[in-house]
């Protein structure tokens, strides 16, 4: 994607102004304010990747960077000061990882509505599993089209997980649950995917888990197993609760943890 997004933001990769103010917008058609727009800070030691992403976010009128890091440090003060809606992480930064970068965020109680997008160019199992233990809500692959990444940053933070097709491949092909079943072994009662928590789980709702782990939309989920909407999400929302998982996207850790799932399965 390195490529494409600084094509796409050609003669747009200077860094803004800091402090530079946005004409207010309105509706198209009306003159009621349009809503708030999405706050992004981007944590990327690239200058010219962090700036071709700063122009690839603010061509959308829905979506504003408030602010640009060079490191993981970086970021997390950054958060702490601008409070943004959704921070775009790379993994591998001097200094600071994005990974511990993203649990220092994820844990910090101010910032209970930041949602974290990891975004790097490697689908490492151990970057993939430590991202979303860490609190990532999503992970996707610098390969990705622009237009993935944008709808990515819609996508948390509407509340929502993502993991790309290749990540969700890359922890089966790889026996992600067999290889971390260990450290799941080790976890309190009260940690995500306990066994105790699992034991719990009606035959049912480990469908879905199952399912969820596999990458399967709710509504992919609900034509698999021939539920409702609403039974679906009553089902998701149980796991959420009784696994302690912040999200769908540690919900697929959990599975993968308890070896739930294995490769071709």
């Amino acid at each position: 994607m390195d490529e494409r997004i600084a094509e796409s933001s050609a003669g747009a990769v200077a860094e803004s102004p800091a402090g530079a103010a946005a004409e207010p917008a309105v509706r198209a058609g009306t003159n009621e304010p349009a809503p708030d727009p999405i706050r992004i800070l981007i944590a990327e030691d690239q200058a010219l990747l962090r700036a071709s992403f700063a122009a690839l976010m603010n061509a959308e009128p829905d979506l504003a960077v408030v602010g640009q890091a060079a490191g993981g440090a970086e970021a997390v003060s950054l958060a702490a000061g601008t409070r943004p809606d959704v921070v775009v992480m790379d993994i591998q930064m001097p200094g600071l990882s994005g990974i511990e970068a993203t649990r220092r965020i994820c844990a910090d109680p101010a910032l209970a509505g930041t949602r974290v997008l990891v975004l790097t160019m490697f689908e490492v199992e151990e970057y993939v599993l430590g991202a979303l233990r860490a609190g990532a809500s999503g992970f996707l692959l610098k390969d990705a089209s622009p237009q993935a990444v944008v709808d990515a940053v819609r996508t948390v933070h509407a509340g929502q997980s993502l993991l790309s097709p290749q990540v969700v491949t890359t922890l089966a092909a790889r026996g992600a649950g067999s290889a971390c079943v260990a450290g799941a072994a080790g976890a309190g009662p009260g940690a995500v995917g306990s066994a105790p928590a699992l034991g719990r789980l009606t035959p049912r709702q480990r469908d879905v888990l199952v399912l969820i782990a596999r990458g399967l939309s709710n509504a992919e989920i609900e034509a698999e197993l021939g539920i409702r909407r609403a039974t679906c999400r009553s089902h998701i929302t149980a796991l959420l609760a009784r696994l302690r998982a912040r999200d769908r996207a540690q919900l697929v850790i959990a599975a993968y943890e308890a070896g739930l799932v294995r490769p071709g399965n």
